[in-house]
């Protein structure tokens, strides 16, 4: 009996089936990643991108988070390390003090009546210029606002001072800026001792050397009440968190 000739065409091994098979399996793989990203949760692909970005990279070295466009935002994210609202806090107060104070230095050089007034008038000067010159340096590279003005009290204190003369003006000179800086000190050595910012860091440095020289200087021109200034210290101490 002669052998019967092999079908043409059947099992998968045959040419047919080959490419079929390799057609499917190239449809498989194209269909299978289109599945998975789709059952993905909205936003992870955002986040993925988030967290693959940090300090130096897609927006560049020295730019600040996102983040810094959102006043509300407690903690953001910069490439001198974490901007925390009390350090953000800090530096629109560095910046206040300026704005008040050299004006107050500028009366002091003018109406004192004492070389030590004056004195304390030259060293306001001189330690807020470089204060203001700092704070506004470090406000850029965060890219935090700072105020323009004054607020409402530091404009009540600079009316006091320009309305006064003679040894008054002396006298409340030294007591309303020394009360101030006592105010000033306890936030400086807060910032400093808990702040994770290079350069808020630095700043509090620079302005804690300066707010201890002007407590001197103030003292030193012996007007200041010292049992005035500890109850109204007292008086504006927040209480005791219980």
């Amino acid at each position: 009996m002669r052998p019967r000739p092999p079908v043409q065409g059947r099992g998968l091994l045959s040419g047919t089936g080959l490419i079929i098979t390799g057609l499917a399996a190239t449809l498989l793989a194209l269909i299978v990643p289109l599945l998975s990203y789709a059952d993905r949760p909205a936003g992870a692909g955002a986040a993925a991108d988030t967290l693959s970005t940090g300090p130096g990279t897609g927006a560049g070295t020295g730019s600040v988070s996102a983040a810094a466009s959102d006043p509300g935002a407690q903690d953001m994210v910069t490439p001198y390390g974490t901007l925390s609202a009390p350090d953000r806090d800090f530096v629109f107060k560095v910046r206040l003090a300026g704005l008040w104070e050299l004006p107050a230095g500028r009366l002091a050089q003018q109406r004192g009546t004492t070389d030590a007034v004056r004195t304390a008038g030259r060293h306001l000067i001189e330690g807020h210029t470089f204060l203001d010159e700092r704070v506004r340096g470090v406000a850029a590279r965060l890219g935090l606002p700072l105020p323009d003005k004054p607020n409402e009290q530091q404009q009540a204190w600079l009316r006091e001072l320009e309305a006064a003369r003679g040894v008054d003006f002396d006298r409340k000179f030294a007591n309303i800026l020394r009360l101030a800086h006592g105010k000033v000190l306890t936030l400086v050595a807060q910032v400093r001792a808990g702040t994770r910012n290079a350069l808020v860091r630095d700043l509090a440095d620079d302005a804690d050397t300066t707010v201890l020289d002007h407590i001197r200087v103030l003292e030193a021109t012996g007007y200041v009440d010292f049992d005035s200034l500890a109850r109204d210290l007292a008086a504006s101490a927040s209480p005791p968190v219980r």
